[in-house]
């Protein structure tokens, strides 16, 4: 009869943890920064139909990076769980904190059970307060650790890099065009240190608006206004008038499940 090989708790762990992170790492990145208004979410993804970044209450929104079937059942989870706890007691008993908490307990009893594989996936859950100093940011690697974030965060692909070049240049009180070429300047760098044109065919461009008057406070930014805001760059405010009323009307579309499988 053989002996099975031991392999020491610690060893165990190690190796999870880096299979976990070569997938991550393979997901193309997704940069989250506060601006004056409220919270914006870019990600490189050529895809219309599949999101990386999603709406899940009314003021909280979603991003991840790593295997779609993991992290889109985490996304389902936690738009159920905010919609039995805003039904059971109230709107506003539903928070960032509170879901990145069950975000955390479902991620770190995966990783931690020899049962099945951890999972590929690193998750951003962002809320939007009243003003710049109430928002709430909160990364969640693969292992269910929670990193309260502020200002701006990166995950996926080159998040050492993108993060550094955006810890450098961001600045409280930016405009929303000023937040957006910045975050699109962080995603065109590429590893070795060279720049890459990214058009907006190629983002996938959201924001928590606090100026909205509607309780809802997530919505996209699509074509025309998109182009104008990447192409104005810094101009205060640019494009909020013209294409806002079909971004209202997209944010209000159920979000259609984003592979991010490949990307």
């Amino acid at each position: 009869m053989s002996t099975p090989f031991y392999v020491s708790p610690q060893q165990a762990m190690a190796d999870r943890a880096e299979y976990a992170r070569k997938g991550i790492a393979r997901g193309r990145s997704v940069v989250v920064l506060q601006y004056t208004d409220g919270i914006l979410f870019v990600a490189e993804n050529p895809s219309r139909a599949l999101h990386k970044v999603s709406e899940i209450y009314d003021r909280i929104a979603f991003a991840a990076v790593g295997k779609y079937n993991e992290f889109e059942n985490l996304r389902i989870g936690g738009v159920r769980y905010a919609d039995l706890r805003g039904y059971t007691y109230a709107r506003t008993d539903v928070t960032a904190r509170g879901l990145a908490n069950v975000y955390a307990q479902t991620l770190g009893t995966i990783f931690s059970s020899v049962a099945e594989k951890p999972y590929e996936v690193e998750l951003i859950v962002a809320e939007v307060g009243e003003g710049p100093e109430d928002d709430q940011i909160y990364r969640l690697p693969h292992d269910g650790s929670i990193v309260d974030e502020h200002g701006s965060v990166a995950v996926g692909g080159n998040a050492d890099q993108i993060s550094s070049y955006l810890d450098q240049r961001h600045r409280d009180g930016m405009t929303l065009g000023e937040a957006l070429k910045l975050a699109t300047e962080s995603l065109s760098r590429d590893t070795n240190g060279g720049e890459r044109a990214l058009t907006a065919d190629q983002l996938e461009v959201a924001v928590l608006d606090r100026t909205r008057p509607r309780q809802r406070k997530f919505r996209r930014l699509l074509g025309r206004q998109l182009s104008r805001l990447l192409e104005e760059g810094a101009a205060p405010g640019a494009g909020e008038a013209s294409g806002g009323a079909a971004s209202d009307t997209a944010a209000e579309t159920p979000d259609t499940p984003g592979d991010d499988s490949g990307k």
